[in-house]
């Protein structure tokens, strides 16, 4: 047996240096290889470079499993057994396979798992369609490269499931050519679908069962079954043009092309049903999914198993009890599953509580034969930065059914771009029909921003927080509507504007208003102008304003809706409903005309006011209670008229503002990003940097006796001879006015010291007969002090008018010197 292993492993190297020699005439996926393969003896671990004796022996006896397989199996097609490393090294597939354990949420699911790897990754066809790969590289080198086969996507994601604890196995077998081409052109979006389910569940949790249900329309049977018939007359006629369309040629490899999947089976991490993961996509599907043409053998880390049940039909009858010796071959009969790990765990479990020894001699009679090697790949790190930034080059797109689907990485766009989905009116995706897209890291705080091509609409949403508390902002050529979140002090919550109407809807207000609709005259009155309307400002026609119920109040009394007709100078007044009444009570006000140049203002009259009263036994009002009532009501007049006004500036002011953020878009960088703190780390380098800059000229500015001076010019680069003369006399008469300033403050200094001796003085020569011993001393100690002072402020008045002068030249030498004003100086 010897003998055996030492000329298998000799065949083993020499295979995998002749294999790379042979292969340079080129499949796609080669080029990866001769990248890796230059400096493999240098780069990669020992492991993948030399088989360990129990590699060398697990070879022998795959190579005969193979050899039995193909005499017994001669119609079916060779398996992957054993194909090549990226350092030229034949390689057993399970031992390719290494459980990778991760510290990241992101990863501990399969659906994270799959979205990271069919993110992560970019796709390289397989040499030969219809053949299994010759190479299968490791996944440490896979993630270094970004770019694989869909055998090495599968080999990534079964490990990372197998270390999430999930039963995953790898698939060899044959899929439809879509997905093996990674073709989805002919799929709905699934963003798409997301959003329909998010607008139905939010429709879902608005409805209430305490809520009135609203009366039942009444629908004539015979008009429905009539337009149900026209629409199943017309529904087989679209999608006859649909399938016309969407018909391609039949694929001539149909069944033959392989693919490579990953099989999850039940029983591990709460999975109740088996099924399928495309490592490609990301996507589930059902085990009978008719994707899925055919198995030739999965594998995990532990076994390798070959089918040997019929494919003819598909996937669909497939048992997946990989312990039937009738439905699954393995190769390795001694091999531990993954089934009989978790029951010895629970069997060792019960044997410890029940103390029993039985189990251990039970446990004793079944040797092993052969024990799985060691996986020869190194241990898998994903970091942060690639879960982050998870598409190749930072970006990835795919297209679907009359879509494309744009997804980018953080802070790779300047504008925080992250997802971009279109969306076509044809397949052939050459008429857009929508834009969507999504934002991140915005100071704007924009989310999100969708443009409709057909009716020329842009609609944007934002998260909380930002100017105007806006929230949503839709707009067109004849159009604005925006919408705010309930942390306005007006309780402004929708607002819709157009050429000759403007709709404000509100919630929670202390007055119980809840809608105002103004309608603004388009015709150009010459009479009467509105002088509070600005120069962009539409004159109002009619404003009208509805309130809820106050329960406080009469319902007579109680507004329900007032009209302000200012074009025609009327407000009208209808109130709420009294109970068992069918018709409100309303009134008409008609505004008398104020004073002008010519005629005096005009009286009230009970002639201005009309209206209807429900209840006839009531006492109608007075002249002076409605006179009150009017004056009250223009009052308000007034005041919503400047609303509408202020409203009318927000909307410009909205407008303005959102142009100035798209012409510069700013982003923060949050730390919690490994993109983001790097950039935080740059702008908080070049905040010091200017302000270091910043520091270095106040100081030089401190140090130039120009400085102010230069200020008053306006710090201009060029001075003319005039200026510079001008500053050389100024300069010189301010240094001259500080030196006297000086001069003055010792000689005042010098005084005082000295009237406060001879103050001191006379106060002795008078009290001297009366003092003590004590003042004496202290007499004596002062009148040392202030000699000493007065002789030294006598010392600094000297000297100051002895170097006074030299200053005096040395500043008028330093300024002629000075090259901004030495060329007009000494010319």
């Amino acid at each position: 047996m010897e003998t055996v292993r030492e000329s298998d492993g000799e065949e083993q190297f020499r295979g995998g240096e002749t294999r790379e020699e042979e292969d340079d005439d080129g499949a796609p996926h080669e080029c990866l290889g001769e990248n890796l393969n230059l400096e493999a003896d240098d780069l990669c671990p020992e492991s993948y470079r030399v088989n360990s004796p129990d590699e060398i022996r697990l070879l022998a006896i795959v190579e005969n499993f193979q050899l039995q397989y193909s005499h017994l199996c001669p119609e079916r097609k060779p398996l992957l057994l054993c194909p090549v490393n990226e350092c030229g090294v034949k390689k057993f597939v399970s031992m390719t396979l290494r459980p990778a354990p991760t510290a990241s949420t992101e990863l501990f699911t399969w659906e994270g798992c799959a979205s990271f790897v069919a993110d992560f990754l970019s796709l390289d066809l397989l040499e030969s369609p219809v053949d299994v790969p010759r190479y299968l590289f490791s996944s440490t080198s896979v993630l270094q490269a970004q770019r694989a086969t869909c055998f090495e996507f599968a080999t990534l994601l079964c490990s990372l499931l197998l270390g999430a604890h999930y039963d995953a196995y790898c698939v060899s077998g044959y899929a439809v050519k879509e997905m093996c081409l990674l073709d989805q052109s002919l799929q709905e979006c699934p963003l798409l679908d997301t959003e329909v389910k998010t607008v139905t569940s939010e429709l879902q949790r608005q409805e209430n069962k305490y809520t009135v249900k609203p009366l039942k329309e009444l629908k004539s049977n015979f008009v429905t079954q009539q337009q149900k018939k026209k629409q199943d007359a017309a529904l087989p006629q679209k999608q006859k043009l649909n399938q016309e369309s969407e018909q391609r040629p039949a694929d001539l490899l149909r069944g033959l092309r392989v693919h490579c999947w990953v099989l999850v089976l039940s029983g591990s991490r709460s999975i109740r049903e088996n099924f399928f993961i495309d490592p490609l996509t990301g996507n589930s599907y059902r085990t009978d999914d008719d994707n899925f043409l055919g198995i030739e053998s999965v594998w995990n880390n532990l076994n390798y198993y070959v089918n040997m049940q019929d494919c003819s039909s598909g996937c669909a009858d497939m048992v997946y009890d990989l312990e039937d010796l009738k439905m699954w071959e393995p190769v390795l009969f001694s091999a531990t599953s993954k089934k009989q790990l978790i029951l010895e765990v629970a069997k060792k479990r019960g044997s410890k509580l029940m103390s029993r020894i039985s189990c251990d001699e039970e446990e004793e009679v079944q040797p092993r034969v052969f024990k799985m090697p060691r996986s020869w790949v190194s241990f898998m790190t994903i970091s942060k930065k690639d879960l982050e930034n998870c598409w190749p080059g930072g970006q990835k797109v795919i297209r679907y059914r009359k879509a494309k689907l744009e997804k980018f990485g953080p802070y790779l766009k300047p504008d925080g771009l992250v997802t971009r989905l279109t969306t076509y009116k044809d397949l052939d995706c050459t008429e857009v029909f929508t834009v969507k897209e999504w934002y991140q890291h915005r100071n704007d705080h924009l989310e999100r921003r969708e443009v409709n091509k057909i009716d020329n609409s842009t609609t944007e949403r934002f998260s909380r927080g930002r100017r105007f508390h806006l929230l949503f902002h839709r707009y067109t050529d004849t159009q604005r509507e925006t919408e705010f979140s309930c942390a306005r002090v007006d309780n402004l919550v929708r607002r819709v504007e157009s050429p000759g109407e403007m709709t404000e809807l509100f919630e929670g207000r202390d007055d119980f208003l809840y809608i105002r609709h103004v309608t603004f005259d388009r015709r150009v009155e010459f009479s009467e102008p509105d002088m509070d309307a600005g120069p962009d400002e539409r004159p109002l026609q009619k404003v009208v304003e509805r309130f809820h119920r106050n329960k406080s109040k009469p319902a007579n009394e109680d507004v329900a809706e007032r009209v302000f007709l200012l074009a025609e100078r009327r407000i009208e007044v209808t109130y709420h409903l009294e109970d068992h009444r069918f018709i409100p009570s309303k009134r008409s006000f008609i505004k008398p005309r104020e004073s002008t140049e010519k005629k005096k203002a005009e009286d009230f009259t009970p002639d201005m006011v009309s209206g209807f009263q429900v209840d006839p036994s009531e006492k109608p009002p007075n002249t002076l209670i409605l006179y009150g009532l009017l004056v009250n009501l223009m009052k308000d007049e007034d005041t919503v008229v400047h609303q509408i006004r202020g409203s009318q500036k927000e909307v410009r002011d909205v407008v303005s503002c959102r142009e100035k953020e798209e012409r510069d878009v700013q982003l923060h960088f949050t730390p919690w990003t490994t993109t983001g703190a790097a950039k935080a780390r740059s702008q908080r380098r070049e905040m010091e940097r200017l302000a270091a800059e910043d520091q270095r000229w106040l100081q030089e500015k401190e140090k130039d006796i120009l400085a102010p001076l230069l200020i008053r010019l306006g710090n201009a680069e060029t001075l003319s001879a005039e200026d510079a003369k001008q500053l050389h006399q100024d300069c010189l008469a301010e240094f001259k006015q500080r030196l006297v300033e000086h001069a003055n403050l010792i000689q005042e200094r010098y005084e005082k010291e000295t009237q406060e001796l001879q103050e001191k003085q006379q106060w002795y020569q008078k009290n001297q007969l009366n003092m003590t011993k004590q003042q004496e001393e202290e007499y004596q100690n002062f009148c040392s002090e202030k000699t000493l002072q007065i002789h030294v402020a006598k010392k600094r008045l000297r000297m100051h008018k002895e170097t006074a002068p030299q200053k005096y030249r040395v500043l008028d030498q330093k300024l002629k010197r000075d090259p901004r004003l030495s060329p007009h100086l000494l010319g």
